[in-house]
């Protein structure tokens, strides 16, 4: 279990669990909302079948105190770098600062590993715009695909 201590705005300890037997239905049905579709798959379901054929990607449960509120992965670059990847708060859970929480906790994890910790978003996924930048992450220049790729500034999350 990966826990740093951050709540979200409801005062819920947000902690990040490996994907298991006892969870993984309930992570595989996290759900976005629709006009966030554009820029994630409409079930997590989606991204936990990718970590289960790829060897670079490692998916992990968000927790708001003992209830599944989201999906994250990370993986490890060809550079050592760590990405952040496959963020998905349920619906019904946003608002609350679930995602915040989430990339700080998993941000501060990686951090502590000693190597740049970064991640991409479409350029028109505003949210993803704002949340990216105030928690420390600058662009880089370079693109993957469509999207711009940013990295945490030393001393961010």
């Amino acid at each position: 279990m990966i826990d740093s201590g951050i709540t979200d705005r409801r005062g819920r300890r947000i902690t990040l669990r490996p994907v298991d037997d006892d969870n993984w239905r309930a992570v595989a049905d996290v759900a976005p909302r629709d006009d966030q579709r554009d820029w994630v798959p409409a079930l997590a379901a989606r991204y936990l079948l990718l970590t289960e054929r790829s060897e670079v990607w490692t998916s992990l449960a968000g927790y708001a105190d003992e209830t599944v509120v989201g999906h994250v992965m990370w993986g490890v670059d060809e550079d050592d770098s760590r990405w952040i990847g496959g963020m998905l708060v349920d619906a019904a859970e946003q608002g609350h600062g679930v995602g915040r929480a989430i990339v700080r906790t998993l941000a501060g994890w990686l951090a502590a590993q000693g190597h740049p910790v970064r991640l991409s978003y479409h350029p028109r996924n505003a949210a993803a715009a704002r949340l990216y930048p105030s928690l420390g992450f600058t662009p880089t220049g370079a693109w993957e695909d469509d999207e711009v790729v940013v990295e945490l500034a030393t001393g961010g999350s």
